[in-house]
């Protein structure tokens, strides 16, 4: 890839060089047009300046762009005053060169910096053709096109320039944006899961030992290592997202983590949902996967498999963070009733109540789980809804298109949360 970019940075300067040389070699034949050395030489370094003023870098081109127009200006006054001119052409190369800055002007620079540079770019190119030896009609309608069509045209062209590059900036912060996001999503997708069974194993371990119950060196060895493997995963996990960071083509070829059957390629069938649910409930309220045949044996479109993974691990990290009490959670998926083409992901638990004040959990609540989870399932055009249950504990509801072509508009609905709430998912 470096050496495909190092070939065409080399060939589009190439390129570049042979316009200039061209363009100079075009203004040294204009100059020799002039009757007399010195003149011939006054008009080519007037042309070389116009034309070098369009080349160089941003931060030098108001005053290169004024010098080649003042100097371009004293020209055509002297020789306008002169008996012998140039017979046949004032040196278009230069007259095209100074209708270009304005053009550039208008393009890069604000717009009241712009106005002088017109101005004067303008005013250099409207007056150069009186460098001619013959002032007849045919002159006067040189000057009146160039006043009447060239400059306005170049000055149009400069603002459509212009507001290209501020729709293409735009496309690329959106771009940027969308990028942002995305990382954002996985980082806590992949790494929040984990770290949050760390905390969760930990706070059982200092609850039991806080009690004053005596645990046995085996309860002691199995809760370290579960705690050990929870942070190998995450940290594999961040391994997996580095590599996605550094060089796409890397992630591509990363070994998944088997906490993480979705991993940075995907979920390839939803019975690998039964490892996620039998992690959880090691550690945490029982979790049971009902997984309807039909889905099961159906063949899912591109990203909606990866998107039922991370409802159902972001539903089970907010168990295990937010549902005080809760013994038992229900993962169901299946198609929906009365609907063949729409998949249905629904995640309840029984939890009730009973939650420790938002200042003891600092940690807690970011509320950055569900909106980007409500973001994925809008980018698949499905719907998120989540809520309280009725007697109890929290259900999130996703609904996501079979058909890989649905063009239905994806609406997240979200019944009023409470951060401070046992249940309320407000994940962090």
């Amino acid at each position: 890839m470096i050496s495909e970019f190092r070939s065409r940075f080399r060939f589009r300067h190439l390129r570049q060089g042979l316009a200039g040389v061209a363009l100079v070699v075009l203004v040294v034949l204009e100059g020799l047009n002039a009757p007399h050395p010195p003149m011939a030489a006054a008009t080519m370094v007037s042309g070389v300046l116009c034309l070098a003023a369009l080349a160089v870098p941003e931060r030098l081109f108001a005053r290169h762009a004024i010098g080649a127009a003042a100097v371009s200006c004293v020209l055509t006054v002297t020789e306008a005053q002169l008996s012998e001119r140039p017979p046949n052409t004032p040196g278009m190369v230069e007259l095209g060169a100074l209708l270009l800055l304005s053009a550039r002007a208008v393009r890069r620079r604000t717009p009241l910096r712009a106005a002088g540079l017109v101005a004067a770019s303008s005013l250099a190119a409207v007056i150069l053709p009186l460098r001619i030896e013959v002032w007849d009609d045919y002159l006067k309608d040189l000057i009146a096109v160039i006043v009447v069509c060239a400059v306005p045209f170049m000055v149009v062209v400069g603002l459509c320039l212009r507001l290209y590059d501020t729709l293409r900036e735009r496309e690329r912060e959106a771009i940027r944006q969308a990028q942002r996001l995305e990382h954002a999503r996985e980082l806590h997708d992949f790494v929040a899961h984990h770290v949050t069974a760390i905390v969760a194993q930990t706070k059982a371990a200092r609850f039991t030992a806080a009690a004053g119950h005596t645990q046995s060196p085996e309860d002691l060895d199995r809760m370290l290592a579960q705690i050990e493997r929870a942070g190998s995963q995450a940290l594999g996990s961040m391994r997996a997202m580095v590599a996605s960071l550094r060089d796409h083509a890397a992630a591509s070829a990363t070994t998944r983590p088997a906490s993480d059957p979705a991993g940075p390629r995907g979920l390839r069938d939803l019975r690998e949902l039964r490892a996620l649910t039998e992690e959880f409930s090691e550690v945490g309220p029982s979790a049971e996967l009902i997984l309807a045949p039909e889905a099961a044996a159906r063949p899912l479109p591109p990203g909606i498999a990866t998107t039922v993974h991370r409802v159902v691990q972001e539903s089970l990290t907010n168990v295990r963070k937010h549902a005080t009490g809760a013994g038992r959670v229900e993962v169901r998926i299946g198609v929906r009733p009365g609907d063949p083409e729409r998949l249905e992901v629904s995640v309840a638990d029984d939890g009730q109540g009973g939650a420790s004040p938002a200042a003891e959990r600092p940690a807690e609540g970011s509320g950055y789980g569900l909106v980007g989870l409500a973001e994925r399932v809008q980018e698949v055009n499905g719907r998120i809804t989540t809520g309280p249950r009725d007697g109890g504990g929290w259900h999130v509801v996703a609904v996501l298109p079979l058909d890989g072509a649905a063009a239905e508009e994806a609406v997240w609905e979200q019944a009023p949360l409470d951060v401070a709430a046992p249940d309320a998912a407000s994940s962090g």
